[in-house]
Parts: structure tokens; sequence; C-alpha cells
């Protein structure tokens, strides 16, 4: 009788320690993707796709392919190596880990600080109340998050709701909008023209600076690492482009059937003339509540992701993670209460992290083949070609996107 009690108990842990282990892991792919949904996403999308119309369909498939190729390069190797993204770059060339730590967390402090201003703005549109109390209400529903005791599970949870409801309101709007879906699907295969400009851009915006690394870093502070879960990080790394893809596809679904109905959108907020157009009021409402969640959930996923690139650089900041993220939300949240969004900190945050990403993936590719860092790993070569091509877009993009900003900037 003791036996078959013990049996059961034993079967409940097990059971018990699975269902944490695929809500993990589905977490971290919900982390990276809301990481990439932020305010600017949805504005960016906006733009491309009245730019471009059915053509930016083209854009979106190009990126996700680039997407997953990087993705997919960054988090098996630091599951395989069972390192941090800065661990694994100061043992490709000593130092340049603390180099890839400075970029990723002072980009990262520039963003949430959009992030924050965003998530207020999305609770005036709900609410009416001033966009700095708005900030201050998340920053203070982000910092309860962190201070529970499941931190990492509460993160995970709350990534997956919010993420699934960004989800569900947006493809509402995108069936309301009765946007011309032939035309889309004939025009994401034969574009009416390419532009690289764009495809590049979204994969900076999709996979650059932090973002990449974020749902890889969680599985890895989870013990979800090594040779024998690659096949698990593996689906977890393509699912998250996905879901930030499906996001980018409804969303330009959604602009695509507002504008073939001949509406110019509102060049200062073109986000919000979509869904206002495409289902009045009560669109509005609902772009209100998608950017309070993209704001929220990309302030959860920079401020978490940051932190963790200053970990291993000392056992305090390690052991008192907690509170560096909560200071970290703080800080993003003061800032944009008494200055607002700094433009110039944003324009140079933005031209700077579209040099993250090569400095990053490079850096992820030496080490795939280095056996002091991946053992008798093989990593598939046509995963090192997809990401040197990466690399090599990238870095001429962001060396031309921070000249161009030059003379913005002084």
């Amino acid at each position: 009788m003791a036996n078959e009690k013990k049996g059961s108990t034993n079967e409940a842990l097990t059971h018990q320690g699975t269902k944490r282990r695929a809500r993990t892991i589905m977490g971290s792919a919900f982390l990276m993707a809301t990481s990439a949904v932020g305010p600017g996403f949805l504005t960016q999308t906006a733009v491309f796709t009245e730019t471009l119309l059915a053509s930016f369909g083209f854009v979106i498939l190009a990126s996700i392919m680039l997407d997953i190729g990087a993705q997919l390069n960054v988090w098996r190797i630091i599951a395989v190596s069972k390192k941090y993204g800065q661990d694994i770059a100061n043992a490709v060339l000593p130092g340049l880990g603390f180099v890839v730590a400075f970029f990723i967390v002072i980009g990262g402090l520039a963003f949430n600080i959009g992030n924050i201003g965003g998530a207020g703005l999305g609770t005036n549109v709900l609410f009416g109340i001033d966009p700095r109390i708005g900030a201050v209400i998340t920053a203070a529903i982000c910092i309860f998050i962190f201070l529970s005791k499941e931190a990492g599970a509460a993160m995970d949870r709350m990534v997956y709701v919010l993420g699934s409801v960004m989800i569900l309101l947006i493809g509402y709007v995108m069936i309301v909008s009765d946007p011309p879906m032939g035309e889309a699907l004939h025009r994401t295969v034969i574009p009416l023209e390419i532009d690289f400009y764009a495809i590049i851009t979204i994969v900076g915006g999709t996979v650059g600076g932090y973002i990449t690394f974020s749902g890889g870093h969680r599985l890895l502070d989870a013990g979800i690492s090594g040779e024998e879960n690659v096949k698990e990080v593996t689906r977890a790394s393509v699912f998250g482009i996905l879901v930030a893809s499906i996001v980018r596809i409804f969303l330009f679904l959604a602009v695509l059937g507002v504008v073939s109905a001949g509406v110019a959108l509102d060049p200062t907020n073109p986000a919000a003339s979509v869904f206002q157009h495409a289902a009045g009021t009560a669109g509005y409402l609902i772009f209100g509540m998608v950017l309070w969640v993209a704001g929220i959930t990309s302030v959860i996923g920079a401020a978490y992701t940051s932190v963790s690139f200053l970990k291993s650089f000392h056992k305090k900041i390690e052991e008192y993670s907690k509170i560096w993220i909560i200071s970290f939300i703080l800080f993003s949240t003061l800032v944009f209460a008494f200055l607002g969004e700094p433009v110039t900190l944003l324009v140079l945050a933005g031209a700077v992290n579209g040099l993250i990403l090569p400095l990053t993936l490079g850096s992820i590719l030496l080490a795939a083949h280095n056996k002091k860092i991946v053992g008798d790993y093989k990593h598939p070569i046509w995963l090192t070609v997809f990401g040197a091509i990466i690399v090599v877009m990238t870095t001429y993009l962001g060396i031309n996107t921070l000249m161009s900003m030059v003379p913005q900037l002084f």
C-alpha cells in the first residue's frame, strides 16, 4: 500500500514537472515574440504596408526565413554551450562579451523608455488618463511580477496570456478590415517591387538587439540546455518567430484592408488610424489595448534580457538579479515620466541596434564551430551559411543607417 502511494506521488511529481517544463518552453517562445512586438513594431508595419501595399507580404515572407536562420543559430549555441550570449562572445574573443553587453543594455534601456511610453499611451486611449500615470501603473504591474516567488513562471504566464490576447484582437481587426486576400497572397510570391531596406529593417526589429537572446536566456535560466535538449530548443525558437510573424501578418492584412479602401493613414499615428477606420470607436479602444499589451510585454522582455547580459560579470548581479531588473524598469519609467521619450537617445539606439545583430550573430557563428565552446556538437552548415548572409546584410544596413543618423544627432 505504501509503495502504491509512493508510486502515485512520483507520477504526480513527474507529470507536474513535465507541465512546468512545457510552460517554460512555451513562455520562452512568447517572451521572444512579445519582446519583438513593441509599440515601434505596430508603427513600422503600418508604414511599410502603406508604402508597399500587398508587396509587403513578400518582405514579411523573406524576413521570416532570415529571422528563423538568425534565431536558430543563437538559441542552439546558447543551449549547447550552456552559456549566456556575452559569455559566448568572451570565449570567442576576450573582451568582446563586455562590448556586446554594453550595447545590448544601452539599447535595451533606450527602447524600454519607448516601451513604457507606449504602454502609457495605451492606457490613455483606454481610460483617458495621463500617459505618465499609465506608465507608472504599467511599471508597477511589471515590478509585482518580478517580486513574486516564482518570477520566471509568472513572467511565462504573463507573456503567454497577453500575447494570445494581442493576436486575437489584431485578428479581429484584420477580419473586419476585409483585406484583398488574393492580392496579398499573389504579391507575397510575386511582388511588384522588392525593398531590401524593408526586409533588413524588419529582420532587425524582430531578432535585433536583445530580442533574439530573450527566449534563449530564459531556457538557460530554467535549466533547459545541453545537446540533449537541442530539438526542444529548436522547436521553441521557430515557434517564437512564428508567433511574432503571425502578429505581423495579421497587422499587415488589417492595414492593407484599410489602405486598399483608399484611406490615407494618419502620419502621426498610422497604426491607430488603421484600427479606427477598420472598426470605429471599438477599433480605437482595441488599438489602446494592443498598444498597452505590446508595451508591457516588451518592458518585461527588455528588462529581463538586458539584466541577463550583466549576470555573469559579477556574482552580486546574479544574486540580486530581481533588484537589478526592477531598477531597470524604474529608471526607464522615471525617464519617461520626467523627460518624455528622449528622441536623440532613441534615434541613436535605433542606429546602434542595427550593428548589434551582426556583432552578436557573428560571435555565435564563430562559437558554433569552436570545440572549446560547443564540444563535439556539429552545427549544420546550412545554418552557418544562413547566419553569415544575415551578418553581411545587417552590417551593411547598420553602417548606412548609423551614417544617415549622424546629421540628426549633432
